[in-house]
């Protein structure tokens, strides 16, 4: 070995032993800690989402039933039934009824009886039923709603087709039948009722007037026969109804309505005529005998549609 390449060893040897004490310095200092990896994160688990809130209810218009409203109805009526129902007579002419007319035998001249109805013949009792028929009018009203208590009134015009007739039938044979027929009627009525957001039910009531065309005939052509006190009738309406508000202007019902009508002045004086004294009408007083109905109300039923338009507001 060379002296150049035992010089070249040492050195390495020395560098070696520099690079070693150097290594075992920084470790002793706390600075040769070897750097570890950082820790991964924990995984991100993602939970399910929840159900999305649910809206805000949107606040439901309340029905307002203050304001004024035009309207009408269309339905059918009907006179009351009343089986019981007679003629009545005044034979001495002093104003009270209910006196009998007798024949000469004497015989109560009236045996055969009496009928609702219009007569069909002179022969036997046999009447044609009452009919009744079309309700149609107009009206304009007014309400206030009070947190849902609704007070009105209206008034209101209506076309009707309704009859009424009792018919008496005499030993001659002879008939005799009183007809009352209503053309229109005129009513201011007042309601009140109770309204559950667009819908109402009510009670209602006040005045009616009614144009009547009184008639009779008669069979008997022996006797005359004068009517007297041929005009209209003063009565009062009851009923109640339901209506529902369809939109901010127009509301739709249905109606029942009851109409009493006073008719107690109605009544035809029987005279002479060709008749003889001996004539049942004739005997008690020559002048002669008045004859009434015994029902002295016109009594009225009626169910109806109605529609109005109103100038309040929901």
């Amino acid at each position: 070995m060379t002296l150049n390449s035992c010089a070249r060893i040492a050195g390495a040897l020395l560098a070696s032993s520099a690079l070693v004490a150097a290594a075992n310095l920084a470790y002793a200092n706390g600075q040769g800690t070897p750097v570890e990896p950082a820790p991964m994160p924990a995984p991100t688990v993602l939970e399910p989402a929840g159900p999305a809130p649910a809206p805000a209810p949107v606040p439901m218009m309340k029905s307002n039933w203050s304001g004024l409203y035009i309207g009408g109805h269309l339905g059918y009526g009907w006179s009351a039934e009343n089986d019981d129902e007679t003629l009545l007579f005044d034979t001495n002419l002093d104003g009270t009824y209910g006196d009998t007319v007798n024949t000469s035998a004497p015989v109560n001249a009236f045996g055969p009886g009496f009928c609702d109805g219009a007569a069909t013949s002179s022969a036997n009792t046999a009447c044609d039923e009452d009919k009744g028929g079309i309700d149609a009018g107009l009206r304009l009203g007014y309400d206030w709603d009070f947190n849902g208590f609704v007070v009105g009134g209206l008034i209101e015009a209506s076309y009707n087709d309704i009859s009424d007739s009792v018919s008496g039938f005499s030993t001659t044979p002879a008939s005799y039948t009183f007809t009352r027929e209503l053309n229109y009627l005129l009513a201011a009525r007042l309601r009140a009722g109770f309204a559950f957001d667009n819908f109402l039910i009510y009670g209602t009531g006040g005045y009616a007037y009614g144009d009547v065309d009184h008639t009779f005939t008669t069979s008997n052509g022996a006797n005359s026969f004068t009517p007297f006190n041929d005009d209209g009738l003063d009565g009062y309406q009851i009923g109640g109804g339901a209506e529902y508000m369809i939109s901010d202007s127009l509301s739709f019902g249905v109606e029942y309505i009851y109409t009493d009508l006073k008719d107690d002045e109605y009544f035809v004086a029987v005279g002479p005529g060709t008749a003889g004294p001996t004539n049942p009408f004739l005997i008690v007083n020559p002048a002669g005998t008045n004859i009434q109905r015994s029902d002295d109300s016109f009594d009225i039923h009626s169910v109806r549609a109605t529609m109005s338009y109103r100038f309040g507001g929901m």
